[in-house]
């Protein structure tokens, strides 16, 4: 039987973490497919753009980041358009870090970028799959492997 005994020596410190919090919300969608579903697909190079076009801050003390996704299929057979708006929230500090970076023409935290591009690629791909167009994300290489060759002389299979 194991028992559990607390140690009431030791003292817990609460964790001083800033967090921040970004929802994605996507407000326009915009796809289409130019070649005839019938002809098949020629080898495509996917060109993906994701722009954040600014940032706004709210009296809430949140910050607004629009963003813009444009893929582009080279030869010219579809192309996908997303709009939308990030809204960080969190602590105040923090928040108003980010702003200031961005005002001093900083790159956003990775943690925005991240979640914008989380959600806009997640749904660009679904769009691409409705559409029967690659996926504007590369889908994992798999490398040929030889099948084993068994040692010669004996076999100790039963």
């Amino acid at each position: 039987m194991n028992s559990f005994k607390s140690n009431n020596s030791l003292k817990c410190f609460p964790l001083m973490i800033k967090m921040i919090r970004v929802n994605v919300s996507i407000s326009n969608v915009s796809a289409e497919r130019f070649l005839d579903f019938r002809k098949p697909m020629p080898p495509v190079q996917i060109n993906t753009n994701l722009n954040l076009t600014g940032m706004e801050k709210k009296p809430d003390e949140s910050l607004e980041v629009p963003f813009v996704l444009t893929i582009n299929y080279n030869p010219s057979v579809a192309q996908i358009n997303l709009k939308g708006k990030a809204y960080v929230i969190g602590d105040k500090g923090e928040v108003d870090k980010i702003y200031k970076d961005y005002e001093d023409k900083k790159p956003p935290p990775p943690v925005v970028v991240q979640s914008v591009s989380n959600v806009a690629f997640i749904e660009s791909v679904l769009i691409s799959r409705t559409l029967a167009i690659p996926p504007p994300i590369p889908l994992p290489q798999i490398p040929e492997t030889k099948p084993a060759e068994k040692p010669s002389g004996r076999d100790y299979s039963a």
